[in-house]
């Protein structure tokens, strides 16, 4: 049978054009799918530097309109596609207009984080989840790449896992010191998730929301790790029994590594 793999990125190329992280990420998935025959589908923020006539990005009726709650505000969910015509690729785009018209993606101009931050990967993260509700899409493993989509896997794991779309899904988290975060989130992140129903104790880590506390949520409910560029901080994960581990590889045999990984290890 055919297997579904989606990837969530806060970066990809051709959309975004910051660093070697975005173009890695359509390699990886134009070599699953010719060498896998796999079906795979990505998934990013809609960021207002996206230019939307020259990709050609058009709004999902069907799938757009949904509310999704962030702390306490109804934030309307819009769903935009576009495809990548030489990969044979179908990219979705998680829109909305309170967190995603800005034309920064996650910094400001000072190079500090865009304040609501917190508030735009609950967004991301429940918008990639409801979108593939509505979709009737089952994915076998979503790839998470970024620390903007490290509240995936928690997500996924305490408030979308008895949907029926999601019963066979595993998750998995690549680390990259390149799509890493400095700084720190608003401390009130923790209240924001608690808001969703998810209880405290499970994310306790996030009562300081920096890099390495996003890191360890995202491990701790992954199915998977993947060490990226030579990982700086894998210490941090041998809490974590039982988890299966990709190790970095020269880029030569890369890819390789990550289809054994998805057939072998996860599926």
């Amino acid at each position: 049978m055919q297997k579904r793999i989606l990837i969530v990125s806060q970066e990809l190329y051709p959309y975004t054009q910051e660093g070697d992280s975005g173009e890695n990420i359509l390699d990886l998935a134009k070599i699953i799918k010719k060498n896998k025959g796999a079906e795979v589908r990505l998934f990013m923020p809609k960021f207002g530097c996206v230019n939307e006539r020259r990709h050609q990005l058009h709004e999902v009726i069907r799938l757009s309109g949904v509310n999704i709650v962030v702390n306490d505000i109804d934030q309307p969910l819009i769903v935009k596609v576009a495809s990548i015509p030489q990969a044979r690729l179908q990219v979705y785009f998680i829109d909305n207009e309170e967190y995603f018209q800005r034309k920064l993606m996650l910094k400001e101009k000072n190079n500090s984080l865009i304040a609501d931050n917190d508030e735009r990967m609950i967004f991301f993260a429940r918008g990639v989840l409801e979108t593939l509700q509505m979709l009737g899409w089952s994915p076998d493993i979503i790839h998470c790449h970024g620390w903007f989509t490290s509240l995936m896997p928690l997500y996924l794991k305490n408030m979308y896992n008895t949907h029926p779309v999601f019963e066979t899904t595993k998750i998995i988290s690549s680390f990259n010191d390149a799509l890493g975060m400095d700084g720190k989130l608003d401390k009130k992140l923790i209240d924001k998730i608690e808001f969703d129903g998810i209880e405290t104790k499970l994310f306790e880590e996030l009562k300081t929301p920096n890099c390495l506390n996003l890191y360890k949520i995202a491990a701790k409910f992954s199915d998977g790790i993947v060490f990226e560029d030579n990982f700086s901080n894998t210490d941090i994960f041998d809490p974590i029994k039982g988890v299966p581990t990709l190790e970095f590889q020269e880029h030569s045999e890369y890819y390789n590594f990550y289809q054994n990984f998805f057939s072998q290890e996860l599926v």
